[in-house]
């Protein structure tokens, strides 16, 4: 079978988080309800229209634990699936409880990725998150207790008034939990996020690029392999969804903000669940725009991605000038070319000399 992914957007939120750009709202929850119901009838229309079988499901937002349950478990039971399908589900540690997690067990949910971001009291505070770090490991817990063996934790180096220290603390909180899966993210500036308001509170680059140095080292001692430069796993818990996304796979996106892709034609919904539903309840396309990509445009991002991964990308890949350039950021691996550590660093500048 090919592989295929679903992402569906929920986008309530509790509380919006001073660096987030996502299309979240704190002000819908009334809508909820309206909402999954557009969500199930889009997947409907998607299925008659021939959609393949899925081979992963991804719930992100927003805030997936926000709906009730029964909610998404009926989103979840709408879509198609092969039987082995990794299906995830982004969880804030506050919403979980052990009736939750049952629900989900019951819809086929085998994989959760629990929005940590720190384990520091302080440092939440600075990222406007609103968590209890106690909720973590109580949220693991649970979650081990429930049948669910495949995890990951998201966790963000960079905030204003962090520390190596206070990351340290974080890294070494996390490996004491002892997780299949972790993601550890550079803190960015986005526009239009309160974040972007505070120029004193921007990351520092090389603090960065020495907490990304400390989470590497500590990951890889405590057996997890780093297979994407932001992403370190243990063997068979790699996030299948998000590979395929790295493969240039694939997907359809379903819900208000959702983007899709299949055979190089890109298109993305519109972006507030009110007009969302509206759309879907009219009997029309909640599509918002979309662009064709063109072959020289997908295989060079092809390779863009593929840089980004463990496994690198063909030999050839760089001119012999820029090979020279990039000395110390990529390194031969049999017929391949990988990142270095120092290259993962620059990940970005480098995907720009691929040819």
């Amino acid at each position: 079978m090919s592989e295929f992914g679903v992402y569906v957007h929920v986008p309530f939120c509790r509380h919006r988080c001073d660096y987030c750009a996502f299309a979240t709202f704190t002000d819908r929850d009334h809508l909820m309800e309206r909402y999954s119901m557009a969500l199930c009838t889009e997947v409907a229309r998607a299925v008659e229209a021939g959609m393949p079988t899925a081979t992963s499901i991804f719930v992100g937002g927003g805030t997936p634990t926000r709906l009730a349950p029964d909610l998404l478990a009926s989103v979840i039971a709408s879509i198609p699936r092969a039987a082995d399908a990794e299906v995830t589900v982004e969880c804030n540690p506050d919403d979980i409880t052990a009736k939750l997690l049952s629900v989900y067990r019951s819809a086929g949910v085998n994989r959760l990725s629990f929005g940590v971001q720190s384990m520091v009291s302080h440092v939440l505070l600075s990222l406007g998150r609103t968590h209890d770090p106690a909720n973590v490991e109580r949220a693991v817990a649970l979650a081990r207790a429930a049948g669910f063996d495949s995890f990951n934790l998201d966790i963000i180096y960079g905030a204003h008034g962090e520390t190596v220290a206070d990351w340290r603390a974080t890294v070494e909180r996390v490996i004491a939990l002892d997780l299949p899966h972790v993601s550890a993210y550079g803190l960015t500036v986005e526009a239009g996020t309160p974040l972007a308001d505070r120029p004193e509170q921007y990351p520092d680059d090389d603090v960065q690029a020495e907490m990304y140095e400390v989470v590497d080292d500590l990951l890889t001692a405590a057996g997890l392999v780093n297979y994407e430069v932001s992403n370190w796993s243990r063997s068979g818990h790699e996030c299948e969804h998000n590979r395929l996304y790295w493969k240039q796979g694939d997907y359809i996106g379903f819900g208000s903000a959702s983007h899709s892709h299949r055979s190089g034609r890109r298109w993305w919904n519109v972006r507030t669940p009110d007009r969302f539903c509206d759309l879907i309840e009219a009997g029309k396309s909640a599509e918002s725009s979309f662009e064709l990509l063109d072959d020289e445009q997908r295989r060079i991002e092809g390779l863009q991605l593929a840089i980004r991964m463990r496994e690198g990308v063909p030999v050839g890949s760089f001119s012999e000038h820029d090979l020279a350039v990039l000395d110390g950021l990529v390194a031969p691996a049999g017929d391949r070319l990988v990142l270095t550590r120092r290259g993962r660093l620059m990940a970005n500048e480098v995907s720009l000399r691929l040819r």
